[in-house]
């Protein structure tokens, strides 16, 4: 069995990834890649170490200091940038791009995996990438896969794919595959704002508890607001 890279974040979508290609490929054949770009808080790094030694998965952070400070203008997702909005404050339009989208972040960290991978002699990297009920970012898209991949496609020596397997999932979807592989959810993170217990408004706080709310169960993060149900 070859060799993958994986990319982790902590959250449930990257977390469920890595328990699918556990699941298929053994543990020991992967190595989990996190970053600290600056985002607000390292709640969810903390996550993504403890679910990689759960399946055996070699791990790996790699910081990105300067990555934050040079993107703050243009995102709520880093230290020093704009207030995370809850997603009811988001226009239709704003949703499509919303403040939370962190420019580029994926081509740069996608970019600096395939690097990593080339020097491993590892041909294939998995990302979490999937398709948001609420918002949408265009760097989570098969589009973007497709094309990145094209690019990669032109090394003469090694090329390096990506693969996105759950691109077309729902956060429903996300968490009902990781049901059914075990996944313990009460260790992975997704507020946009980091502070414990969640604030339950933002983005991806309304989208996770709407995904567990879908599968009839509670989520097992606590909450900030009382009740786990729809708040978009």
């Amino acid at each position: 069995m070859s060799r993958c890279l994986v990319l982790v974040s902590g959250g449930i979508d990257s977390t469920v990834l890595l328990h699918k290609l556990a699941r298929e490929r053994g543990g020991g054949f992967l190595t989990a890649l996190a970053f600290d770009y600056g985002q607000r808080h390292t709640r969810e790094l903390e996550c993504a170490r403890w679910q990689a030694e759960q399946v055996g998965a070699a791990f790996r952070i790699v910081r990105l200091d300067f990555f934050g400070e040079l993107v703050r203008e243009g995102t709520a997702l880093v230290k020093g940038g704009k207030e995370v909005p809850d997603l009811k404050d988001l226009s239709d339009q704003n949703r499509s791009q919303p403040p939370t989208y962190v420019p580029n972040r994926n081509m740069v960290l996608l970019s600096i995996a395939a690097a990593a991978a080339e020097s491993m002699g590892i041909t294939e990297i998995y990302y979490g990438a999937q398709a948001q009920d609420e918002y949408g970012y265009w760097d989570c898209t098969p589009k973007f896969v497709e094309r990145l991949n094209t690019v990669l496609s032109l090394n003469r020596r090694q090329p390096v794919t990506v693969h996105a397997p759950l691109v077309r999932h729902s956060k429903l979807d996300n968490v009902r595959l990781g049901l059914e592989l075990g996944v313990d959810f009460s260790r992975t993170w997704s507020c946009y704002r980091g502070a414990l217990p969640a604030c339950g408004t933002c983005p991806t706080c309304v989208e996770r508890l709407n995904a567990f709310s879908g599968c009839g169960i509670e989520d097992p993060i606590p909450y900030a607001s009382s009740a786990n149900i729809s708040r978009a």
